[in-house]
């Protein structure tokens, strides 16, 4: 095939892998890439490489897919770094393509313009591939290896820099195929997974855990939760593998007093794809079963954290099927207490919130099944968003799993655009919405449906807790904080203001029922605290 230039190849690319929304910053470095996107596709210029990159994945998380950002060389490319590090802390499918200096001048030291040294090594270090464009001949070939690794298990962000002068030239293309995946998919060893399923099939007490490997074999954990009757825990990335409707479906709460004890007196535990973070795990003094059956694409990680009774090496969807086959049925009250269980955490939550409660329960009612919440790294977001708010589609949980500040807005623009009929939240702090103001731009320019929910405390509300908690005084925690409903004004945004818990239906269902985006401010001072401050799942040595 012959192109004009990369531009053109590019959208022919991108075209084959279903992807019609590209994030970026224009460049004299990317402009024919740039030029052909905006022409073929839709381009959205956001503000900052950090968030094309974040936006490109949330993009991709929303459709099931892969997302793609366009940035510049040096600084640009540097820009992008920290959100490539969480989507390879997710492992999800994010192509980055960036720009490079003219090939003769590439390596040369010599402080060409958005020249920096070793970029190619910068990107290896936070993209699970990377590689350098060198012809007009091979660009095509690397493209669709970049996107093969990222759409890979375990996947994750795939950089291609790409010299300008070569963005320039008339493109030709073998067209030769690259195969998606990393070769034949993984099979567990016979022996192992027949001591699995007798294992299985004695079991009168068995939990499921359910990680971000699950996301993928939705229909074959539904069949085996049923089939076995056993409770089912998620880690916060496997959320909405099965609907958290389900009364078998505890949900994200490992880590709880009555879960701990229902992990005591299980007799097998079936994990899936989770990687047991630590956060999670209470920093990996969370106790499980002896009795543990881990299923993972990645080698790597079986027993990594906690011992493997059977360590089954396997793609979920193709194994889980075989222990279904000879699962026994759970004892009646274990199922029941299963659902008592997973009850009893959501109520003693619900009470611990206060009147945050009241935005989560309006979010649940008035949210279409299934809509894309979007969840900055922030105290509504780390006590209730990732747990009690319920989750009925992995492809509507997005968050920053590497556990970075700022990063929601823009995932939430990538999902919001990329579900352009139904409503999509995001849940912010105002610290973290700092980090990128300039993104409120974005979303005057694209017009999402978007609802921005900005809680207000005047800071980082979290370390202030943890300092209040066990220090003798406040450091870096107090900002200023904007009025945000001028601030919404300038950028042309619609507003409004929870202040009492009785305004949160009103405010939150008119938000969501509008067509285009609305700003929402949460007073946290007038809204009133809740009854137990948040403090994060870590280690304070002078506690």
């Amino acid at each position: 095939m012959q192109y004009d230039n990369g531009g053109e190849l590019l959208v022919a690319h991108l075209e084959s892998l279903g992807i019609d929304t590209v994030f970026g910053i224009v460049s004299v470095h990317n402009l024919p890439l740039v030029e052909a996107v905006d022409r073929h596709l839709r381009f959205v210029p956001v503000r900052h490489e950090a968030t094309a990159v974040n936006a490109a994945d949330g993009h991709g998380r929303a459709r099931g897919s892969i997302g793609c950002a366009l940035t510049s060389t040096g600084t640009g490319a540097g820009n992008a770094a920290g959100s490539l590090i969480e989507a390879l802390s997710a492992g999800t499918a994010v192509l980055h393509v960036t720009g490079q200096v003219e090939s003769q001048y590439l390596g040369s030291g010599r402080g060409f313009i958005h020249e920096t040294k070793d970029q190619l090594g910068m990107l290896s270090a936070v993209s699970t591939y990377a590689a350098t464009v060198t012809s007009a001949r091979d660009a095509g070939r690397v493209l669709r290896e970049a996107s093969a690794a990222a759409l890979a298990t375990p996947g994750g962000p795939a950089s291609v820099e790409w010299p300008i002068d070569l963005q320039y030239a008339a493109q030709e293309d073998a067209g030769e195929a690259v195969p998606f995946g990393s070769g034949e998919a993984p099979s567990p060893d016979a022996a192992e997974l027949a001591a699995a399923q007798a294992l299985l099939a004695k079991s009168r007490r068995p939990l499921i855990w359910a990680g971000g490997g699950a996301r993928h074999a939705r229909p074959e954990l539904a069949a085996l939760l049923e089939a076995t009757g056993a409770g089912l825990l998620s880690s916060n990335s496997g959320r909405g593998s099965v609907p958290e409707d389900h009364p078998l479906v505890i949900g994200n709460f490992a880590t709880n007093p009555a879960v701990r004890a229902l992990l005591a007196d299980a007799d097998v535990l079936v994990t899936i794809g989770t990687h047991f973070r630590s956060n999670e795990t209470a920093d990996y003094n969370l106790k499980l079963p002896d009795a543990h059956i881990q299923i993972d694409a990645d080698a790597a990680a079986l027993g990594r954290v906690y011992p493997a009774r059977h360590a089954l090496h396997a793609e979920a969807a193709a194994v889980l099927p075989a222990l279904t086959g000879t699962a026994a049925r759970a004892d009646a009250d274990w199922s029941a207490r299963v659902t008592a269980v997973r009850d009893e955490v959501r109520a003693a939550l619900h009470d611990d919130i206060g009147p945050q409660a009241a935005l989560c329960d309006t979010l649940a009612a008035a949210l279409p099944r299934g809509a894309v919440v979007a969840r900055d790294v922030t105290i509504p977001s780390s006590s209730w968003g990732n747990r009690l708010l319920p989750i009925h589609d992995p492809r509507a949980n997005v968050f920053p799993r590497g556990g970075g500040i700022g990063q929601g807005l823009g995932m939430g623009i990538g999902a919001a655009l990329a579900r352009p009929d139904e409503p999509t939240v995001v849940i912010a702090g105002d610290g973290g919405l700092a980090v990128h103001f300039g993104e409120l731009l974005t979303v005057a320019q694209e017009r999402p449906r978007l609802t921005l929910i900005v809680f207000n405390d005047g800071g980082y509300g979290v370390l202030r807790n943890m300092q209040d908690k066990y220090g003798e005084r406040r450091s870096g925690v107090d900002l200023f904080t904007p009025d945000f409903g001028p601030l919404a004004a300038a950028c042309a945004l619609p507003y409004a203001r929870i202040a009492a818990p009785d305004e949160a239906a009103p405010v939150l269902e008119a938000a969501l029922a509008s067509d285009g985006p609305t700003l929402v401010e949460v007073d946290l001072t007038a809204l009133g605290p809740m009854k137990n401050p948040f403090t994060p799942p870590v280690k304070i040595p002078t506690a």
